[in-house]
């Protein structure tokens, strides 16, 4: 019986036991179970607050599913908490809930690439176990909030490309676990905290494109983890601090440190580079510190940064030598300031520096497929370069201006690709190398100004691609071989002037029919002046002034058409003075201040001849009245073989044609005008008198003009220009082509720069100020290389620099010219021309690149014209507006962009900022528009900016 009781007690013993256990488990399961349903509450808030989900990803967010198994959420295995919310990328707009501050377990929040607005809610602090935050690419505004500080496990923040207002929160610097910090492109002020010098663990710093002040705090030095340093295009101003530990650091970029140029302001990093950076930031790849107020040498440590890939010191205030010992940065890709020996360059600039010293002889070791190499305009240089000849690929070499002396070597012979070979300006003495002769695809030679002796070499003759050659102002003697005259067909600009060479001109020299400029004044030149002569038409200036020559001035001088300048003074000419040369119209009247110089006998109008020596005879430019008169001449046979066949394209006032006529090799673009049009032949004295003088690399060329009578009678007036091969920017933006004949970013970059280039040209540089009335993308050309050439000036206005007023001889209508969708809209309201009208066509079509949609596209109606489209775009939906296939591209590329940290979110910067930079300049109020000169610092900043992602490579332009 004792047994059978305390049997039972053992059984009453464990079923309370049971009960005990089963009644504390039930509990942890309540719990969770209400713990579930806070996170429930928690994500419903948060979609309340949002909108446009044009993906359908909220439609799973229902009762009918647990929340664990909404779309974008992620739950833990152990308690089936929220551990992780990912919306990026799916267009939502509206607000940031604060309900978010209840997902206590979260670990990963990600909304970024979507449009959501409102500020941070201060409740994302009540995230304890938060890692992971990444908000960038919003419309974001506010303030960062001071409890993001409480979430002490994070480790990576990313609000890049928001609207966020304030300072950077001191209590950042409290977050010991945090590796990445993303808080670029945004409205910061206020400074850099020296807190975050505290922050030992961080990798990332990225603070560029806000508007940061005061000076970097030097306690970031001791940030010996950080591999990414990005800090440029703020307000920044003092030195930059000593670098105690950077061993990690792989790019350093604090370029261009001021953006706002529109608004003058100026603040810069100055002072020295530290001298140890070299030792303390070992494993740089790419530094970028270009466009900021830094003096001092260029630190000798930075030879120990082996692994250097990328150096951008350029628009600086450096001083002093080039290291000789930089030859060890063998993976140094582009040195924009100072370099030498390195095995992958491509390209070497480090021109208009205050540099001086020698350049190092391994400069032979560059890469053989260095193709540009510009030294010049400083005093780095003591003597040429030797093992020069190694860059078998270069193409262009520019060092004038360096005071290099000593002999060129032989070996230059060996660049046979060399195109452009500049030394003017220099120290350089002895012979010129013979081997010169073996730059067969030489156009471009000036080796003026220096102390060369000797004859020029025979072997030029084989360089019968030369266009320039200037020999001026050196000690080179005897005679003018005979058969240059002859090899250099192509030759427009020949300066023998300021020498002591001796003997005559060829008597023949009919092969220089393209010559424009013939200077070989301030010689020992005796003998006749070439009859020949006279068949260079093409002649504008002709120089011949203090020689010895004698005879008489050639009739054939009176087929010089196009001359404009004429000296033949102090020579021992006699004779006759053709009554043809006063005739020019190019040359004009003589004035009296200059008649007053000349002899007696020759101010008498009845006397005819003269004996002894000329003290002067010269021309001024023709007056105003007389440029009515001022029209080239070809022969108008090869301009009227135009058949259909070689049609090119229909203007208003004619057509154009592609030609090759017998004086040049290359084709040309005819333009041939159709008199019964209205308004023909005032477009064409319009564009004559626009393009008289104006001469621009982004300028479409202007070979002559024709005023004849064609065949049957009738009055014929052409323009003949260079021809651009690559066709319009019209057709390139709209027209269907293939994938070879797509622009990418950086292409219509650098077109825009191009065609700002030429404006900022017409309206500043020129003596009488152009103003261009018709821009638009048909008026822009494109060359071999896609640079862009403006054209069709038949409606172009020279304003007075001084009124800006139209003058009375130079408008021919007040009707509103140009093209609809370009024109400006004072010009609709009966405004006078200005540039400011130019500004507005150029910024349109800017945001036709940008977007690849027309003005007149059917989209724009009912007041919303492009430029709206585009600056309400600005507010939200930007992406949307961009052209398709520049969108595309990103992803195609989306591989690489993952690879670089904040590379798609700077792309797309880029696209906002040169969308903003057209909308600056297309407002209607004229002076409210961005001037084309901050235009283009703004445009160059953005190539600069774009180039630094990496994103678009030189072999894939």
């Amino acid at each position: 019986m004792e047994i059978f009781n305390l049997k039972n007690q053992w059984i009453n013993l464990l079923f309370i036991i049971i009960f005990t256990l089963l009644s504390i488990s039930s509990k942890p399961a309540t719990l969770a179970l209400r713990s579930n349903e806070n996170d429930m509450l928690a994500l419903l808030s948060l979609k309340n607050q949002l909108v446009g989900d044009s993906h359908g990803v909220l439609a799973s967010w229902n009762a009918s599913f647990h929340c664990c198994q909404w779309q974008g959420v992620q739950c833990g295995r152990r308690h089936q908490r929220v551990v992780s919310l990912n919306m990026s990328g799916l267009s939502l707009a509206g607000f940031i809930s604060p309900a978010i501050g209840n997902l206590t377990f979260l670990r990963e929040v990600d909304f970024s690439h979507n449009k959501l607005q409102g500020s941070i809610p201060r409740e994302v602090g009540h995230l304890k176990r938060l890692v992971y935050l990444s908000l960038e690419l919003n419309h974001l505004n506010g303030e960062i909030p001071e409890e993001l500080s409480n979430c002490s496990n994070i480790q990576e923040i990313a609000v890049t490309a928001n609207n966020i207002t304030g300072e950077i929160p001191v209590s950042l610097g409290d977050l010991k676990n945090q590796i990445s910090l993303h808080l670029a492109y945004n409205l910061l002020i206020g400074g850099i905290p020296a807190s975050l010098g505290n922050i030992s663990t961080l990798k990332v710093l990225s603070l560029q494109h806000n508007k940061l002040k005061g000076t970097i705090p030097s306690s970031l030095g001791k940030l010996s983890n950080l591999e990414y340093m990005y800090i440029g295009i703020n307000k920044l101003s003092g030195s930059i601090p000593p670098v105690h530990n950077f061993s990690s650091l792989l790019v350093l970029d604090a370029a261009v440190l001021v953006q706002e140029a529109a608004t003058g302001s100026e603040n810069q990093l100055s002072g020295n580079l530290p001298p140890d950076i070299g030792c303390t930031c070992p494993n740089l790849e790419a530094i970028f510190i270009g466009l900021n107020q830094l003096t001092g040498e260029i630190p000798r440590s930075i030879s120990n940064i082996s692994s250097l890939e990328l150096f951008d010191i350029a628009l600086n205030g450096f001083t002093g030598s080039v290291p000789k010992n930089m030859g060890n940065l063998r993976n140094l890709l582009v040195f924009l300031s100072s370099l030498s020996n390195c095995s992958r360059l491509q390209s070497l600039g480090i021109n208009y520096n205050h540099l001086y010293g020698v350049i190092p002889d391994s400069i032979a070791n560059f890469s053989i497929w260095l193709e540009k190499l510009l030294m010049g305009d400083n005093q780095i240089i003591e003597r040429f370069p030797q093992g020069i000849g190694n860059l078998i690929n270069l193409d262009f070499m520019e060092m004038k201006g360096t005071f290099i002396a000593g002999e060129i070597p032989i070996s230059i012979g060996n660049l046979q690709n060399l195109e452009g070979l500049y030394l003017g300006f220099n120290n350089l003495s002895g012979k010129i190398p013979s081997s010169i002769g073996n730059l067969s695809r030489l156009s471009d030679l000036d080796l003026s100004n220096n102390k060369f002796a000797g004859a020029i070499p025979l072997s030029l003759k084989q360089c019968t691609n030369l266009q320039k050659l200037d020999l001026s102002t050196n000690n080179l003697n005897g005679s003018i071989p005979y058969q240059l005259f002859g090899a250099f067909e192509r030759l427009i600009y020949l300066n023998l002037s300021h020498n002591s060479f001796t003997g005559s001109l060829p008597s023949d020299m009919r092969n220089m029919k393209n010559l424009v400029e013939f200077y070989v004044h301030n010689n020992n030149f005796h003998g006749e002046i070439p009859m020949t002569l006279g068949e260079s038409l093409e002649l504008t200036t002709l120089f011949m002034q203090k020689n010895s020559f004698h005879g008489t001035i050639r009739q054939s001088f009176a087929s010089l058409r196009s001359l404009e300048n004429l000296d033949l003074s102090n020579n021992n000419l006699s004779g006759t003075i053709p009554p043809e040369l006063q005739k020019l119209p190019f040359l004009g009247e003589v004035t009296k201040k200059e008649f007053s110089k000349m002899p007696l006998d020759f101010l008498s109008s009845e006397i005819k001849t003269f004996v002894g020596e000329f003290q002067k005879y010269s021309f001024p430019s023709a007056s105003v009245r007389n440029q009515r008169k001022r029209e080239r001449f070809y022969q108008p046979k090869p301009l009227l073989l135009l058949s259909p066949a070689f049609f090119l394209a229909l203007f208003c006032f004619g057509s154009v044609y592609k030609r090759v006529l017998y004086q040049h090799e290359k084709p040309l673009a005819v333009k041939v005008l159709n008199l019964r049009n209205h308004g023909a032949a005032r477009s064409f004295i319009a564009e004559c008198k626009a393009l008289r003088k104006i001469r621009h690399w982004n300028l479409l060329k202007i070979i002559t003009s024709c005023s004849s009578i064609d065949y049957q009678g009738n009055e014929f007036k052409a323009l003949v220009f260079e021809f651009m091969p690559n066709g319009s920017l019209e057709s390139w933006l709209h027209e269907q082509h293939d994938q070879s004949r797509y622009l990418n970013f950086t292409q219509r970059l650098d077109i825009s720069i191009d065609m700002a280039n030429a404006i900022n040209y017409l309206h500043h540089d020129c003596e009488t100020m152009v103003v261009h009335c018709d821009l638009k993308p048909s008026n822009v050309l494109l060359d071999d290389d896609m640079v862009a050439h403006v054209a069709n000036f038949g409606l172009a206005k020279l304003l007075s620099t001084v009124t800006s007023n139209i003058r009375s001889d130079q408008t021919s209508s007040s009707v509103i010219k140009g093209t609809i969708g370009y024109v400006a809209p004072e010009y609709g309201m009966g405004g006078s021309v200005s540039p400011e009208g130019d500004i507005y066509s150029y910024d349109i079509m800017l945001l036709e690149m940008i977007t690849g949609r027309r003005p007149t596209c059917d989209l724009f109606h009912d007041g919303l014209s492009l430029h709206n489209f585009c600056k309400m775009a600005l507010q939200e939906g930007l992406k949307e507006i961009f052209d398709v296939r520049l969108v595309e591209e990103i992803g195609v590329n989306k591989k690489r962009i993952r690879n670089k940290p904040n590379m798609e979110s700077e792309i797309w910067e880029c696209f906002v900022s040169f969308t903003k930079i057209g909308v600056s300049c297309s407002t209607e109020v004229a002076t409210d528009r961005l001037k084309i000169r901050d235009a283009i610092i703004e445009l160059h900043a953005t190539k600069a900016r774009l180039l630094r992602t990496g994103f678009y490579r030189r072999d894939n332009k």
